[in-house]
């Protein structure tokens, strides 16, 4: 296990990526439960990909959620619900994963769903340069569907508990003042809290716990990054990792 200033550490999974070589674009999982930090780490290596000159291909889950009603089709709570139902997972191995892994065509879409309008998603397909980079980062993403369509995975590791309260701190400061008076905008805020500890306990952090118990994801990671201290992260490469001792 390593230990750097984040400015530091950024640079090593960067320099692990550039390591890991294939006859077609690099597929890079950022996995780990919300709040963990992984959208952050993950526009961190594509800067510093980018600045070397690497092509990068960037993506999240989150534009391959399945329409709202299918997602919340077991109750607004349901941990099975969110792990089985939130995403379409077929289709981001049909328009994207494959069409970039071995024998692909590289020419890819990088969402099929607009989460804020609940519509398909009109992002025109591409055509990926063969030593093009695809970091994408997400929540479930070492699953049995999914975990031998990449070519690199990090898991992004947190206490659940930190993660709740990075969720909180997260909303309160996106709210932001919602009305004229001090008090409504206290309330409103403390109301926004509330549902999103509730959301963290009753689905996010089950489904989490039904994750690890039925697909193993740190099991099948080459990199788990402990993102407790978000200025001083550490990592360890696995023994089974295409970039072990590095």
């Amino acid at each position: 296990m390593d230990q750097a200033t984040r400015s530091e550490f950024i640079r090593r999974p960067a320099a692990a990526i550039s390591s890991v070589t294939a006859t077609h674009p690099l597929r890079v999982a950022i996995d780990g439960p919300p709040a963990s930090g992984k959208t952050t780490l993950t526009d961190e290596l594509a800067v510093v990909l980018g600045a070397q000159g690497r092509d990068v291909i960037r993506a999240t889950i989150d534009d391959f959620l399945v329409p709202r009603a299918w997602r919340y089709r077991r109750g607004r709570y349901s941990a099975e619900g969110c792990y089985l139902d939130a995403h379409d997972h077929a289709a981001l191995c049909r328009v994207l994963l494959d069409p970039l892994g071995p024998g692909g065509d590289r020419m890819f879409r990088p969402a099929v769903l607009d989460g804020d309008t609940d519509t398909p998603s009109s992002a025109p397909a591409t055509t990926a340069p063969a030593d093009a980079v695809l970091l994408f980062d997400g929540v479930f993403l070492l699953r049995p569907e999914l975990v031998d369509r990449w070519d690199l995975r990090i898991f992004v590791s947190v206490p659940y508990e930190l993660t709740v309260e990075r969720a909180k701190d997260r909303g309160t400061a996106s709210a932001g003042p919602t009305s004229d008076t001090a008090d409504t905008a206290r309330t409103t805020t403390t109301a926004r809290t509330a549902e999103l500890e509730r959301s963290w306990r009753k689905r996010y952090i089950p489904a989490q716990q039904l994750y690890f118990a039925t697909a193993h994801p740190t099991d099948h990671a080459d990199i788990i990054v402990y993102n407790d201290q978000l200025e001083r992260p550490t990592w360890d490469v696995r023994p089974r990792s295409p970039i072990y001792g590095i």
